[in-house]
């Protein structure tokens, strides 16, 4: 009898016992899923924000070696002000670290950079607006609108 006692109790504690196994069962099955779903997600935000970046300083250093040598061809003899301001933010430039994402530092650098070359576009008297590149789709592939203009 106390088998039979033992048996049915055994049933009715599953019974009760199902809605935690099931939400437990349940919570590992999505933390498992978001996990994986987390990491496509950021790979992707990463090397979107990334491209962008990349964009970005690329078109600051094409700015400032352009102006650099548009500046050594003119008559002055001697290194200019413009010149000297020009080389600083091409060093900032190369020293950015591109390839590591963990350097502590590096969103308050690209502020500098930033800072430099506006400091840079006001000293040159030219007025440019960086944009993005923005892709458009033709049916014969992609085309790139570069989105800037200089006075």
């Amino acid at each position: 009898m106390e088998a039979a006692a033992s048996a049915a109790s055994d049933v009715f504690d599953a019974i009760v016992m199902a809605e935690e196994r099931f939400h437990g069962e349940g919570y590992q099955e999505g933390y498992a899923e978001g996990s994986h779903v987390g990491v496509i997600e950021g790979r992707r935000y990463g090397a979107l924000h990334g491209a962008k970046i990349g964009s970005e300083i690329g078109y600051y250093l094409g700015f400032a070696m352009t102006w650099q040598h548009l500046l050594h061809r003119s008559a002055e003899e001697k290194p200019s002000k413009k010149i000297k301001a020009l080389e600083s933010l091409i060093g900032m430039i190369q020293k950015y670290p591109y390839e590591d994402p963990t350097y502590d530092k590096l969103h308050e650098d690209l502020e500098k950079i930033r800072g430099k070359f506006k400091q840079e576009k006001s000293i040159a008297a030219v007025m440019v607006c960086f944009m993005m590149f923005l892709p458009c789709l033709l049916s014969k592939g992609w085309i790139f609108q570069n989105m800037y203009r200089s006075l």
